[in-house]
C-alpha cells in the first residue's frame, strides 16, 4: 500500500453473496489498487458467512461492521428474511467478526476518508440522494462529521444505494451492496484522477462500468 491511498476499490454490503464477493474481489485485485475496502454488512443474506470472511482475509480487504453483524453476534432480529443463524458461525468466523472495527481512518490523497458502515460511529444512519432541508439539518451524525472538519471523505454503505455527494467541504460515497434483489454493484475511487467509477454486476456476474463522476458527484464527460 502507498503512503497515501491513490486507488481505492470499494465493496458496500455484502449479505452473505459470497459469489458476488468473489467476482468483485477478483475483478478489483485486477485493477492496480492500493486497497480495497469493504462496509460491513456481511450477515444476512442468501449465501455463506463463513465464505465471505475467508474471502475478505485472504484478500486483506480493510472490513468495517455494520448493524446486521452487531445484530448477528448479539442475537436480535433474527427474525429477519435470510437471517444468518448464529449456531452456522464457526469459532473463527465469529472471531473475525467480533474483532471488526466501526470505523477506519483511511489516508488519501486529498484528504483524510472515514469508513464506516452508516455515518461514522452510528451504523443505522445514512444520507440519500434526495436529502434536503430538514433531512440533512436534522441528521445528527451527518452534522457531527460536519462540525468536526476531521474528514475529506465518508466512505459508507447501509442505504443499498450508491452514491455520490459533496456537503460543504466532506464527500460522501455510498458503495451501495451485493446483494442480488438491490441493484448490486460496487465503486472504484481513483483520488488522483478525481473520479469515482460506479460498476454494476450483469446477470452472469461480470462486473461493467455503469458511470464515472467526478470527486463533486458531477458526472464526467
Amino acid at each position: 500500500m502507498t503512503e497515501r491511498i491513490e486507488r481505492l476499490g470499494l465493496i458496500g454490503d455484502v449479505h452473505a453473496e459470497d459469489r458476488l464477493l468473489a467476482a468483485a474481489l477478483a475483478f478489483l485485485n485486477r485493477q492496480d489498487l492500493d486497497m480495497i475496502a469493504c462496509t460491513g454488512d456481511l450477515a444476512d443474506g442468501p449465501g455463506s458467512v463463513k465464505r465471505c470472511c475467508e474471502l475478505l482475509v485472504r484478500n486483506e480487504v480493510v472490513v468495517v461492521a455494520g448493524n446486521h453483524d452487531r445484530w448477528l453476534l448479539t442475537g436480535r432480529m433474527r427474525q429477519l428474511p435470510e437471517a444468518t443463524a448464529r449456531g452456522s458461525l464457526t469459532a473463527k468466523t465469529r472471531r473475525y467478526l467480533h474483532q471488526l472495527p466501526a470505523t477506519v481512518e483511511l489516508s488519501c490523497l486529498h484528504g483524510t476518508a472515514l469508513l464506516c458502515h452508516g455515518l461514522g460511529d452510528d451504523d443505522m444512519s445514512t444520507l440519500m440522494a434526495e436529502d434536503q432541508g430538514y433531512a440533512v439539518e436534522h441528521n445528527w451524525a451527518l452534522q457531527e462529521l460536519l462540525r468536526s472538519r476531521r474528514y475529506r471523505f465518508v466512505l459508507n454503505g447501509h442505504s443499498h444505494h450508491r452514491m455520490v455527494r459533496q456537503l460543504d467541504q466532506l464527500t460522501i460515497i455510498n458503495a451501495g451492496t451485493l446483494k442480488q434483489s438491490h441493484d448490486p454493484g460496487l465503486v472504484m475511487i481513483d483520488f488522483a484522477a478525481g473520479e469515482v467509477s460506479l460498476l454494476d454486476f450483469e446477470s452472469d456476474g461480470q462486473v461493467t462500468l455503469t458511470v464515472t463522476t467526478s470527486l463533486d458527484g458531477t458526472a464526467v464527460q
